[in-house]
């Protein structure tokens, strides 16, 4: 991690630590009042209204009023949360939630009604077997063709250089390595971004943020460079192919991100569930927690990666592949690395 991004982490740190004291205007607990409270929440602090409304054309100003139109002191608890979680899904952010003790509002549309691409029985049993290895949450292995696999279920546990360096030297001999990330939901950007470090032998642009600073719609901070340095101990230098699919998300699309721009790295599958925005949250009268995306991270070309990062090479799971007991995907990816 570069010492501008450490910085950067401690600064939201700070924020996060405070968003509980932000200073809201004051609603009072009733159907109307958390409809306007929530709508507030999020038009003072949600940071991708521009880029939704020119993508998807979300107008938050005639959301507002079409969701306050619903609002009934005669509805139940139940039911007001529905509407409260109907509107936050305009946005379609899958960092975007309603909590409540009875559910979780939540959108899902970055992964449903698309492709699952991803049988987790298929790779357990006919990839990884019972002989692989595993390693601060990296399941690995090297397949029969000489070409390493390593399973990437979700980045929410540290990985450390050591732990990578090791997993690393037990497969160079391989003629290339297969990292799957299809199906990982996130979790901490720094353990991402560490993976991704023993990818390249020099400091690397992997895109930019910014975030939110006041209550305006527009008010933000300028964009900071995002670099990450090559990491102590090995880093490897073969071919590599990242497999992807809609359920690749949050921190797992940033790693896809940076993955991206790094050299001999081909990404293939399906486009990934994006989740670029870092989230905060706040509450509302009814006692109810909101989680909005309040930081924009873009690309190394200064592109949005809300909507996914698409693949180098896209290919769907095949239902006879799948029938005969192969990942087409995984199949795909071992062709383009075997040195036949």
């Amino acid at each position: 991690m570069t010492r501008i991004f450490n910085i950067y982490l401690l600064t939201l740190f700070a924020m996060l630590t405070l968003s509980a004291c932000i200073d809201e205007d004051d609603y009072d607990n009733s159907a109307k009042g958390n409809i306007e409270a929530l709508w507030q929440v999020m038009d003072q602090h949600y940071c991708f209204f521009d880029y939704k409304k020119e993508v998807i054309g979300v107008d938050w100003d005639e959301v507002h009023q079409r969701f306050l139109a619903q609002a009934n002191e005669k509805m139940t608890k139940a039911q007001l949360f529905e509407v409260c979680s109907n509107m936050l899904a305009e946005l379609q952010d899958g960092h975007v939630n309603l909590y409540a003790s009875h559910d979780m509002g939540r959108n899902w549309s970055f992964k449903e009604q698309h492709p699952n691409n991803y049988d987790e029985n298929l790779v357990s049993d006919y990839y990884l077997g019972t002989d692989y290895h595993i390693a601060a949450g990296l399941s690995y292995k090297i397949l029969d063709d000489n070409i390493a696999y390593v399973r990437c279920e979700s980045f929410s546990e540290a990985l450390g250089d050591g732990n990578i360096s090791d997993a690393l030297y037990l497969l160079a001999l391989c003629d290339g390595l297969i990292i799957d990330v299809r199906n990982n939901p996130g979790g901490k950007l720094t353990t991402s971004r560490k993976l991704a470090s023993h990818f390249t032998n020099q400091k690397t642009l992997v895109g930019y943020i910014y975030h939110k600073t006041g209550k305006g719609r527009n008010d933000f901070s300028k964009a900071e460079e995002e670099n990450i340095e090559p990491a102590e101990g090995m880093r490897w230098q073969k071919p590599v192919v990242v497999l992807a699919n809609r359920s690749t998300y949050s921190a797992a699309n940033d790693f896809v991100k940076c993955m991206k721009v790094m050299p001999n790295v081909t990404i293939v599958g399906d486009t990934t569930g994006g989740g670029s925005g870092m989230p905060m949250s706040s509450e509302i009268p009814a006692g109810w927690s909101v989680r909005y995306s309040a930081v924009v991270m873009l690309d190394q070309n200064r592109q949005h990666t809300e909507f996914g990062v698409a693949p180098d090479v896209h290919i769907d799971m095949d239902v006879n592949d799948h029938l005969n007991h192969h990942d087409t995907i995984i199949e795909t990816a071992r062709k383009m690395l075997r040195k036949d």
